[in-house]
């Protein structure tokens, strides 16, 4: 079977996304990717998130933080952006999405806004309610555990 001229064959972009959860969150691409499908599909319809074509290409999501590639047709960023920021929780866990770019290509994609820049995490234990509990401490972030789950807060909580 013969390739499609080069004028004929779509273009795609390809939108960075950082995603932030509690630590304890679990869930795989497959989770993400049907998600997202249906965020779009809620924004715009069947024909409107068909057009979009959203695909979710690689994903990592480790301790909490994590990032993803999404492939979206040319001209269709912005809906693309709009559908992404409709997604507020996978899996049944709360998440915090942000698009921290788009390329033209996935390796350039990859370069320039991916490639681990998440950061590194530290398990520790805080004083929080007058009772030492474990943390998970991201950069000035701190998720601390609690009865009912995680509280966030901030180093500045703790000085």
């Amino acid at each position: 079977m013969k390739h499609l001229p080069k004028h004929i064959r779509p273009r795609w972009r390809y939108l960075a996304v950082e995603i932030e959860a509690w630590p304890d969150a679990d869930f795989d691409r497959g989770d993400f990717q049907r998600d997202l499908w249906y965020a779009a599909q809620n924004l715009y319809g069947d024909a409107g998130s068909a057009d979009a074509d959203l695909t979710v290409l690689s994903f990592r999501l480790e301790d909490g933080e994590g990032e993803t590639i999404v492939r979206a047709h040319r001209g269709r960023t912005d809906r693309a952006r709009a559908a992404v920021a409709c997604v507020s929780r996978v899996s049944g866990d709360p998440v915090g999405l942000r698009i921290r770019g788009i390329s033209g290509t996935v390796r350039a994609c990859e370069e320039s806004y991916l490639n681990g820049r998440a950061g590194d995490c530290e398990q520790r234990n805080v004083v929080f309610e007058n009772d030492s509990r474990p943390a998970v401490v991201r950069g000035s972030r701190v998720d601390v555990r609690g009865a009912d789950g995680f509280a966030g807060a901030t180093k500045l909580d703790f000085e």
